[in-house]
């Protein structure tokens, strides 16, 4: 069925990267992959297009490697520019307190105290996270892996761009401090 989120979803895609809406027919692939993108993204900027989950680093122009992500669930999702000021491998995690209060069966064991679960293979941030800040303050949200390969693809997550632990590992040895980040 043509709804019009799918309509707004193609025409976001034809209108930042045309030699892309022919992608949205095939099937969805999280492998990363050398694609043409429109000029207008310079090398070094990084174009996260939810609707389609996959994100773009631009690595010289009209070119980017292209990694499948798993985005937020509706109504909790990052739009925007952000900048990456910090970088972590194996980060810690805890859940913000919104977390908390919207899936206290699922975070309750944070609720009434400071614990922070340490980085690891059992971490939901995965291997490595990218921190996204606006006018330098934290917006919470994060490119990072995870422990739920299964949600790449799909809207899942509390609002953090998700990938897997192989292509995060790989997209952060590419991306320095400051990268800027646009998601649409």
């Amino acid at each position: 069925m043509f709804t019009r989120r799918s309509f707004l979803a193609t025409a976001s895609v034809a209108a930042i990267a045309p030699s892309l809406a022919a992608a949205q027919d095939q099937d969805f692939d999280p492998t990363p992959q050398v694609v043409r993108i429109k000029k207008d993204f310079q090398p070094g900027q990084m174009l996260i297009l939810p609707r389609s989950y996959y994100l773009y680093f631009v690595t010289e122009p009209r070119k980017a490697i292209r990694y499948g992500v798993g985005v937020g669930k509706a109504g909790l999702e990052f739009t925007g520019t952000a900048t990456i000021d910090v970088k972590k491998e194996w980060p810690t995690w805890r859940p913000t307190d919104e977390m908390i209060e919207r899936s206290p069966q699922t975070y309750g064991r944070f609720k009434g105290n400071d614990y922070v679960q340490p980085g690891g293979p059992d971490n939901p941030l995965g291997a490595r996270a990218l921190y996204l800040f606006q006018n330098g303050v934290d917006t919470y949200f994060r490119i990072h892996g995870t422990t739920q390969p299964e949600t790449i693809g799909h809207s899942a997550s509390n609002g953090c761009i998700r990938m897997l632990n192989d292509h995060v590992i790989d997209l952060y040895q590419r991306v320095p401090i400051g990268t800027v980040v646009t998601v649409l």
